[in-house]
């Protein structure tokens, strides 16, 4: 973990700046930008949230990529940031200070996506092995649900028992972060329950 009584001032100075530039690394939002490019307020399209499947539904796949792409680019940067600076603690946390960055960034009033893409390139930066298994888990349950939502929410679960498994020391803090992912879908999943949940459409 991240102790901070072992640093010296300076030390202690530039970790918490690390900290913040990963934040604001996380508040980057390409589905804002992609689709203010476009004339659209993504806030005010489709489901209104400023994430890939949004994106997808109503710009297309082009600007899904390219959001997709920089928001996982956004986790990774973040974690080789903490990485470069203070090791191995550091880039875990920076990494999480992205994830909630995205999730509600000050520049946006705190209004942000729901973190999967950008959590899941901290995973691959920090443990490819988590972040390919909570992909497969993810991608399992949306082939058999058709629901992207589902598949966020099985990764997230998957997250906490992978991390105990493969990295235990970083379990609290990515614990923390798989409850926000699931937290982050509570409207999907009572859309769900309800049978409002759209589907994707895989030939389309």
């Amino acid at each position: 973990m991240l102790d901070f009584s072992t640093l010296t001032p300076g030390e202690a100075a530039l970790y918490v700046l690390a900290l913040l530039l990963a934040y604001f690394i996380g508040n980057i939002s390409p589905a804002t930008l992609i689709a203010k490019a476009a004339g659209l307020d993504i806030r005010k399209e489709g489901s209104g949230n400023p994430g890939t499947t949004n994106v997808l539904r109503v710009l297309g796949k082009k600007a899904a990529v390219g959001t997709l792409a920089i928001d996982i680019l956004k986790g990774v940067a973040a974690v080789w940031l903490g990485r470069l600076i203070g090791g191995e603690a550091l880039a875990v946390f920076c990494g999480f200070f992205a994830f909630i960055g995205h999730v509600w960034p000050v520049v946006f009033h705190f209004k942000g996506g729901k973190g999967i893409a950008t959590a899941f390139g901290v995973l691959l930066a920090v443990d490819p092995r988590v972040g390919l298994l909570c992909f497969a888990v993810a991608a399992l349950g949306v082939a058999v649900s058709r629901r992207m939502s589902i598949g966020s929410v099985g990764g997230g679960i998957a997250l906490p028992f992978l991390i105990f498994y493969f990295d235990p020391e970083f379990t609290v803090i990515f614990a923390v972060m798989a409850f926000i992912v699931v937290f982050r879908h509570r409207s999907n999943l009572k859309r769900i329950i309800r049978g409002e949940e759209p589907k994707l459409n895989f030939k389309k």
